[in-house]
């Protein structure tokens, strides 16, 4: 125990087989992979509390996750801070949380309330990690007839239970089957199909439905249009999403595409051509001669004609 002094440590030694029944909690707590898992003690009765242990019960030891009490506070033990917090604290309510929880996080738990004088009262929660992936809807045509074959495939850990659902139509137990199959991870998948026999004209609805022990329920829906029977064979719908509307997208993407290789094809073409008319301006300027200007300097002209008007009137 980190915190709590020796005198909570004496209380544990000296009432280790402490008082039960006045605890409430859980008996079991499920959670989901990668989910958090809620932990709860509650006395029933108003008693004189030293400190509160929370506690994880392995089958060789017993490891201390946290503590509380009034002179140190609240504290989680190094190995597992990050990993296990306190959702509440209080003498006689106090409440911890497993973040992220793993499969290696199912074990039994334990809170101890450490009171006087009754001495240690006990009581131990089951952690329970249960996983469930996205089920699969499929809806095909059977390789033996020409009768629509419907399938859902549900993964989870405990299996999980698959029922197909046709609210239209009454299937019996020659026309459905179940199929369970192990997997190295712990889950199992678990795949339900039916065929439709005298399948003929309006569309029919399906549905699949998937349950965990946990009480988790997943569903799924889906339309069998009445031209499936002409489909390609391996056609399937899943969750109400068939090939063609997938063909479509596919076209919609090719198109967009060639469409921008196309507009940037053109601006590269654009910026060439004006470069290239660029530099044959700059060309034409360098091969143009230069033109020398005739200057006008009519004062001079102006002088000379005074200068030879008097040269003359002197002769004369």
């Amino acid at each position: 125990m980190a915190c709590g002094g020796a005198v909570p440590l004496l209380l544990l030694g000296l009432f280790h087989t402490g008082l039960t029944g006045m605890i409430q909690t859980q008996q079991t707590v499920m959670a989901a992979l990668g989910q958090e898992a809620l932990f709860n003690c509650r006395l029933t009765q108003s008693k004189d509390v030293l400190q509160v242990t929370w506690q994880r019960l392995l089958p060789d030891e017993e490891k201390n996750l946290a503590t509380y009490n009034k002179k140190f506070g609240a504290k989680v033990n190094p190995p597992f801070q990050g990993k296990v917090e306190f959702e509440s604290v209080g003498l006689q309510n106090c409440s911890i949380v497993i973040r992220k929880v793993t499969t290696q996080d199912e074990s039994c738990y334990r809170c101890l309330f450490n009171t006087y004088p009754d001495g240690a009262l006990t009581a131990r929660t089951c952690l329970t990690v249960y996983e469930q992936y996205e089920p699969v809807l499929h809806v095909r045509r059977s390789n033996s007839s020409e009768e629509p074959l419907v399938s859902c495939s549900a993964t989870g850990r405990p299996a999980p239970a698959v029922t197909l659902i046709f609210p239209e139509r009454d299937l019996n137990s020659s026309q459905s089957n179940t199929v369970m199959v192990t997997n190295p991870n712990g889950t199992a998948t678990v795949t339900a199909t039916a065929t439709l026999p005298g399948f003929h004209g309006n569309d029919t609805r399906a549905s699949c439905e998937v349950r965990l022990s946990s009480g988790a329920v997943r569903k799924l829906f889906t339309t069998i249009p009445k031209d499936s029977q002409s489909s390609a064979a391996g056609s399937k719908m899943d969750s109400g999403t068939d090939e063609r509307s997938f063909s479509v997208t596919v076209i919609s993407v090719v198109t967009a595409a060639v469409v921008a290789v196309v507009i940037i094809v053109a601006v590269v073409c654009i910026i060439l051509i004006r470069k290239r008319t660029k530099n044959r301006q700059q060309e034409d300027k360098k091969k143009t001669p230069v033109t020398l200007k005739k200057i006008d300097v009519p004062l001079i002209a102006q002088e000379n004609q005074q200068m030879r008007h008097l040269q003359h009137i002197g002769l004369d």
